[in-house]
């Protein structure tokens, strides 16, 4: 029942403003300290639905994911302590991915702060870095409809987390009456956006530095998420190769003929040619970190798309900066841009494109002791319904991700990707179905991603599932014992061995796990295996565990030309592997020799 508004509590106004904002969950885990806030929601008529997770990090991956797949603020609530700390690094990856979250966490009374009380820390010093645009104690319950107000507007406007303090007490204390006090400020539950548009002589600007250019290369990111037949109406007017951000990858096409799939260490072969041999370079909507992908400085005039003016020529020395929304920004560009004859380069973009589809296959067919990852990854990719979200964990699933799973843009995908958190891939799933429990989710993550966070959630998830209209959750499991990407890495940056002690990870029944959980569990351990297997994953009613034993010497490889010079650092470290690093090196021959047929 609704309290009368003499027993309102501070709790139950947080309760109130959070339905004013339209939040219907919140992901967390209770403790002594948020138990007031926690009252209020289970004595009120309407309020959102608390989940509970099983760690206060899967909770902020939850709603780091809410905010990702449903475009709205994300709400995660914690107690004092360790749980506030252990919010950290979901909210890092809200803060790198710019997702808007509001984090509500507890504190000690206010009479204790001060006095090295159990489970006291300094949150604001704590939250400082993560929630720079917004961390705030709430000291009187006068505080709470401004602070609660100012959070999501903060969040929403700056695409990144806010934090609200609440002691105990202040959410015990009775709900206040607002007036017109000295002191009091009155605010509202509002929040809109508009339109901006760059000025007029940027955009003439940009238009002379395009037409300049032969040879043009766009790099979309995830800042182009509103506009992406406007990027592809741009890249065929200009006959440009189409690149994309990690972050940027759902929002293309890449079934499209100048789509050259995502740049970067862990990208296509495809894009590093397109970026190494352009002459202009059109940045839209896109900070992606991985500047030795970029053209040369130098090699390319470049014009850059960005909402946030502090972020032109923040990866790449661009010669003129459009500060506005990426899908007007392109239209405006468009109308000034006359018409081209066709040029030769986008001959030469479709090819390298051509070829590198034919890379991704062939790579997919190489034998493996006893699977090959990207084999498992493109067979599964094939069967992802068009309406189902997909949820990428960290680590070598993201190589096979951005390289065997081409989505078309209905399918939403996300995953930690800047911060690159391992263990986001079955909070993320989980909140994808709370947003839209009507659209089958698929998820694929490592083995040292399950253990390490994973396996947890797969509780949360056989709890939640019956609530779902539609319970399909397909999770891929790769097996494969190891700490893959960490391995290729110490054998390519420094030229040295896998280190087993670090590298080794133990075996764990994933699909018998599934199976005391109440789901079901599926095992691939043989190619022949795999379209069967999947198929039933894929026609089950319930959620799917699928564990496929796959190869840990499968070659992580940096796309040619980098990889040129990457070869013998990774050939020194697993000669000091011994016979051990033998079978690695043969797979490293082949997928080398794979690439060179079709440069």
């Amino acid at each position: 029942m609704t309290p009368s508004d003499t027993d309102r509590t501070v709790s139950d106004l947080i309760v109130e403003r959070l339905l004013a904002w339209e939040v219907e969950r919140i992901y967390g885990y209770p403790g002594d300290g948020n138990n007031p806030l926690l009252g209020a929601l289970g004595r009120a008529d309407r309020a959102p639905e608390f989940i509970q997770a099983k760690h206060e990090e899967s909770a902020a991956f939850m709603a780091v994911g809410e905010a990702k797949y449903s475009g709205s603020v994300g709400v995660v609530a914690s107690t004092q302590g360790p749980g506030a700390v252990h919010l950290l690094n979901g909210l890092y990856d809200a803060k790198l991915d710019s997702a808007p979250v509001v984090a509500l966490v507890a504190q000690q009374h206010t009479t204790a702060l001060g006095s090295d009380y159990q489970q006291e820390i300094d949150l604001q010093s704590l939250f400082g870095d993560v929630a720079a645009n917004f961390t705030q104690l709430v000291a009187a319950p006068e505080q709470v409809p401004m602070v609660i107000d100012r959070a999501f507007r903060s969040a929403l406007s700056t695409a990144q987390p806010a934090v609200v303090i609440l002691p105990h007490d202040v959410q015990q204390a009775p709900a206040p009456e607002l007036g017109q006090e000295h002191g009091e400020v009155v605010t509202a539950p509002r929040w809109t956006t508009g339109q901006v548009l760059p000025r007029e002589d940027d955009l003439d600007a940009a238009v002379r530095v395009i037409e300049a250019g032969e040879r043009i290369a766009i790099l979309s990111g995830r800042g182009a998420a509103r506009a992406q037949e406007k990027v592809v109406r741009l890249a065929e007017h200009l006959g440009a190769g189409i690149t994309t951000s990690l972050l940027g990858k759902p929002y293309v096409d890449e079934s499209h003929p100048l789509a050259a799939g995502t740049m970067g260490h862990l990208g296509t072969t495809a894009s590093a040619r397109i970026l190494q041999e352009c002459d202009t370079l059109l940045i839209i909507g896109s900070n992606d970190p991985w500047t030795e992908f970029y053209p040369a400085p130098g090699q390319a005039r470049a014009v850059q798309i960005d909402i946030d003016p502090a972020m032109l020529a923040n990866r790449y020395p661009v010669e003129v900066g459009l500060v506005g929304d990426s899908g007007p920004t392109i239209t405006a560009l468009l109308d000034r841009l006359g018409d081209r004859p066709a040029p030769s380069w986008r001959t030469r973009v479709e090819e390298h494109i051509r070829n590198w589809r034919t890379i991704s296959r062939e790579r997919a067919e190489v034998p493996a002791a006893p699977l090959n990852p990207e084999l498992v990854v493109r067979r599964f990719a094939e069967r992802i319904p068009d309406d189902a979200q997909v949820a990428i964990d960290v680590g070598s699933c993201v190589y096979h991700y951005v390289r065997q799973m081409p989505l078309p843009t209905s399918v939403p995908a996300h995953l930690s990707s800047t911060l690159a958190s391992m263990g986001c891939a079955i909070p993320y799933g989980i909140a994808a179905k709370e947003v839209a429990p009507a659209r089958p989710v698929c998820a694929v993550a490592g083995d040292g991603a399950m253990q390490m966070l994973g396996i947890n959630e797969l509780i949360t998830l056989a709890e939640r599932y019956r609530t779902w209209e539609d319970p399909r959750f397909v999770l891929l499991v790769l097996h494969n014992r190891d700490l893959a990407e960490v391995s290729w890495e110490q054998r390519e940056y420094e030229a040295q061995p896998r280190f087993a002690p670090s590298q080794d990870i133990p075996r764990f029944d994933f699909a018998g796990y599934a199976e005391l959980l109440g789901l079901r569990g599926l095992r691939i351990t043989d190619p022949t295996e795999v379209p069967a297997v999947l198929e039933e994953a894929f026609a089950a009613s319930t959620p799917v565990v699928v564990e496929a034993r796959t190869d840990a010497a499968m070659p992580l490889l940096p796309p040619l030309p980098h990889l040129e010079e990457k070869l013998e650092a990774m050939r020194t470290g697993l000669r000091a592997e011994g016979a051990a690093g033998e079978h690695a090196r043969s797979l490293l021959d082949e997928y080398e020799r794979i690439e060179r047929a079709h440069r």
